[in-house]
């Protein structure tokens, strides 16, 4: 092969891998968006969420119907998984977005980000795997950020159930995602995420006699925009990501998440983190990676 034609083939696998790292980058930066518009939106959190599913879950319909993507669940206990899926699901977007209300987006986000962490400690619990020693090194660096991130625990202060809620919610999207570790090579993302969202609206559907129509109509378009944006196309591109990195990579890089938040909540909202908040996030966004790099090394 001519050189020319290596400089070439090079020059067309580096614009693919560009490519598909802006992709990435695209997608982790629509799903922050949950932070800015969970804060911005004025609806009651269980409103919020049951118009935001509503929505996705038509658009998921459609997009499965156009792409030809199954949706038929293969028997029972698969039934069961994604019921008790969206169960978690929705419990920890409620939490999410009690914990926006009641902070700023920096606060919740990085509470929540303690996830893959918390991850790692479960998994071994759940599924009787060999515990690895370093988890606990880092579950202790992921406790020092909770710390900076916190104020000292008065359940009168705002910040302090924030970072609670922030916690709880980690929990049940670690949960869920365990639950779904299997699901996710036998079914389609899109079809998994359609039936989990269609659970959690279910659930959530009486809340329509407890909100004024008028003050939904009047947050249509933040509304449309946090269930079209961040949950459909955010988390479908998030999901086409996989084919061209592996899991932990794509979870590596999904990391920057919590800055993109801030980011935007400083842009649109004008929030700006405390240097408590900011040293704590470093020390959670620190092991998080370590974790990342660590299961990446095993791979």
């Amino acid at each position: 092969m001519s050189d020319s034609r290596v400089k070439n083939l090079d020059l067309t696998n580096n614009s693919k891998s560009l490519s598909n790292l802006l992709q990435l980058n695209i997608a982790v930066l629509l799903i922050s968006t949950s932070g800015v518009l969970g804060r911005y939106i004025s609806l009651h959190p269980v409103t919020t969420i049951f118009y935001r599913c509503l929505l996705a879950v038509a658009v998921f319909y459609i997009y499965c119907k156009w792409k030809g993507i199954s949706l038929k669940v293969e028997n029972k206990k698969d039934l069961l998984k994604l019921i008790l899926g969206g169960i978690l699901m929705g419990a920890h977007w409620v939490t999410y977005f009690f914990s926006l209300k009641y902070s700023s987006v920096a606060i919740a986000l990085l509470s929540l980000f303690t996830y893959p962490v918390i991850t790692a400690l479960l998994e071994p619990i759940l599924f009787k795997i060999r515990f690895n020693k370093i988890h606990l090194g880092l579950s202790i660096l992921v406790l020092f950020g909770i710390y900076f991130l916190s104020p000292p625990m008065d359940f009168g202060d705002k910040t302090f159930i924030a970072v609670i809620l922030g916690l709880v919610s980690a929990v049940f999207y670690a949960l869920r995602n365990l639950l779904m570790k299997n699901e996710v090579g036998r079914y389609n993302g899109s079809a998994l995420m359609f039936y989990q969202i269609l659970v959690i609206g279910i659930l959530l559907s009486p809340s329509i006699f407890f909100s004024e129509i008028r003050e939904v109509l009047d947050q249509w378009k933040p509304l449309l925009t946090l269930a079209v944006l961040t949950t459909c196309i955010g988390h479908t591109m998030f999901l086409i990501s996989f084919k061209n990195f592996s899991i932990t990579a794509a979870s590596i890089m999904s990391s920057i998440q919590p800055v993109y938040g801030i980011v935007l909540g400083f842009l649109f909202l004008n929030e700006i983190p405390s240097l408590q908040t900011i040293i704590g996030g470093s020390l959670i966004i620190s092991a998080v990676l370590i974790e990342s790099l660590i299961s990446v090394r095993k791979k």
